[in-house]
């Protein structure tokens, strides 16, 4: 599995909505501005996340993109499966878009029963983690490189 752009930024889009408020209604280009992400492939990312029912809208001039449900609720991997498809690294290990491999015996297939581990553990990781765990996981680091930034103020006064 490799995570596109689209799948890069549609988490971080995602991560950045659930760490400014699950209720809230963010604009865009706002969104747009804070991650770096161009706002036309940005506006197509998440119109593709709101008809997958992740994301709600609002119009008008205070209109914008909100979850539809609590962060608590919202996998990466449910993300990740909506943007870029499968996380298997081949097809015969796929759970969404299987296809038999040339292997005359899948289980005794050695390169099969490897990428089978790797969709697992990937399949595990990111099923296991929530746009409110990742969220607050950026914000320990944010608050930690900040207390480390102080401290090195401190020192060098």
């Amino acid at each position: 599995m490799k995570l596109s752009k689209r799948g890069e930024y549609g988490l971080k889009a995602l991560i950045d909505l659930a760490a400014n408020g699950s209720d809230d209604v963010i604009h865009i280009r706002e969104l747009a501005e804070r991650e770096q992400i161009p706002a036309k492939f940005l506006e197509q990312i998440l119109l593709a996340l709101k008809n997958a029912g992740l994301l709600q809208s609002r119009r008008g001039a205070q209109g914008g993109y909100y979850l539809a449900r609590p962060p608590e609720d919202i996998t990466l991997g449910q993300i990740v499966r909506i943007l870029d498809g499968p996380l298997a690294p081949i097809r015969c290990v796929s759970q969404m878009a299987y296809e038999r491999c040339e292997c005359e015996d899948q289980n005794t297939c050695g390169l099969r029963l490897v990428m089978l581990d790797v969709r697992n553990a990937i399949a595990d990781i990111l099923d296991d983690t929530t746009l409110a765990q990742a969220a607050q996981r950026g914000k320990t680091r944010s608050m930690a490189a900040a207390r480390r930034a102080k401290l090195s103020r401190r020192a060098r006064k």
